[in-house]
């Protein structure tokens, strides 16, 4: 529990209470400027230097021979990821795959298993989703020679912040064959109830995905138990797998033995890949679904990672993710109650996911005001502030200092000497 305790001391005290505080160690981080920006780009950690500097090593020293040779074959290495990641989502290992990235796993997706059929057309989606997300479900359908005006459902938010499972829900008819939602929403945070959703879609005959960019490695997941068919997500925001680093998939093993609707040869089961056959024998697990030949310097930055997961634990992750977004909207409402801000996230820990999102008409101008500042947020138009103290490396000290440097640039109005408008990346 988090008191209403607005003094430094406390969130000293905090921090030296704080289990997880070692692994703030385990991360490059500048005493000089306070990262909240963790759910857009998680920072390098010295684990996943590491196993990126063996990588190099390995191509170095074996040359080709890489591919079947020392303590991390590259032939395998995708394989090797997903056994580390399959608890972080809750599932068997043989139902994840580290391949490809987020869009390119959710066109494999809908690619392979969304099969329109006599009146069951449509796909739910939300009018809240992430873009890429909607662009990837419209492009399918335009391929099957389907409308996204007639054929994609997307269910209105009440507030314009959340989305209303009794909506998704209601949404669910016969016509429907396949639901992409994420599993929070990177905006407000929201976390859906995954495991309502699913067992819903599922008593109307509907198969559904969830994409876990802003979950994985946030907090747990029991996939497998709750029923879910796909999941797919990132590796560069929480898991801290560096930029544009290797995505992931999931595929509930009920699934199994579907083909690839994009069929490449490392999809192959690895036992025939290399006969050059031209008639494909895919996998009979999640690795069937992968394209091409693995990405290997954007996925060995993440085997150290999944590492430092694995030591951590992600329930011990999510209690302290927890405890650090609950302290931030605590000084929020007792120390910026006067200057317009509005918290926006879900407050209660059932529905919060590990950011705070915050609401200001000046929004873009006080984000560069922080960065000035050396605070480091994420501005999402046209009115957004999205702040993550991340659990593995930072503190209740940097969430107190981040306030209190907050409101000294609202009582300065430092703001005003910038443009209120976004940067070309925001």
């Amino acid at each position: 529990m988090i008191n209403e305790d607005t003094s430094q001391a406390y969130a000293e005290a905090l921090d030296q209470s704080d289990v997880l505080a070692s692994f703030r160690d385990e991360f490059y981080v500048s005493d000089d400027v306070i990262y909240f920006d963790g759910n857009s780009l998680g920072l390098l950690s010295k684990r996943a230097e590491q196993t990126l500097l063996a990588m190099l090593e390995s191509w170095k020293q074996d040359g080709i021979d890489g591919w079947t040779k020392g303590d991390n074959p590259w032939f395998y290495y995708s394989e090797e990821l997903a056994k580390k990641s399959a608890s972080l989502i809750g599932a068997k290992a043989e139902e994840v795959m580290i391949t490809g990235s987020t869009t390119q796993n959710l066109h494999q997706l809908l690619a392979t298993f969304y099969k329109p059929d006599g009146k069951r057309t449509k796909m739910i989606a939300d009018e809240l989703n992430f873009p890429s997300d909607l662009y990837a479900i419209k492009s399918q359908l335009r391929l099957r020679g389907l409308h996204p005006d007639e054929h994609l459902i997307r269910v209105k938010s009440r507030d314009g912040h959340t989305i209303s499972e009794e909506d998704v829900i209601q949404a669910m008819t016969e016509e429907v064959a396949f639901i992409v939602l994420p599993s929070v929403y990177y905006r407000s945070g929201q976390v859906l109830d995954i495991k309502r959703v699913t067992e819903a879609a599922h008593e109307h005959g509907i198969i559904v995905a969830f994409d876990l960019c802003h979950s994985i490695g946030a907090l747990p997941h029991e996939l497998s138990d709750w029923g879910v068919d796909f999941a797919f997500w990132c590796t560069y925001k929480h898991l801290n797998a560096g930029p544009g680093a290797v995505g992931g998939l999931y595929v509930n093993e009920k699934h199994f033995g579907t083909e690839p609707g994009l069929a490449g040869w490392f999809g192959s089961d690895k036992e025939k890949q290399f006969d050059m056959e031209h008639t494909m024998i895919p996998a009979g697990h999640a690795g069937a679904y992968q394209v091409g030949t693995p990405h290997l310097l954007s996925a060995a930055p993440l085997l150290g990672s999944l590492e430092m997961f694995e030591a951590a634990g992600i329930h011990r992750i999510r209690e302290k993710s927890l405890h650090l977004t609950a302290y931030m909207m605590m000084l929020i409402e007792n120390e910026l109650a006067d200057y317009g801000f509005v918290i926006v996230n879900p407050t209660d820990d059932e529905s919060r996911g590990a950011h705070i999102y915050l609401e200001h008409p000046e929004a873009a101008r006080i984000c560069k005001a922080l960065k000035e500042n050396n605070v480091i947020p994420d501005f999402r138009a046209p009115s957004g502030i999205r702040l993550a103290p991340v659990a593995l490396y930072n503190t209740f000290v940097e969430v107190f200092n981040c306030i209190q440097i907050l409101k000294t640039i609202m009582d300065e109005e430092q703001y005003k000497k910038f443009t209120n408008e976004r940067d070309v990346v925001a």
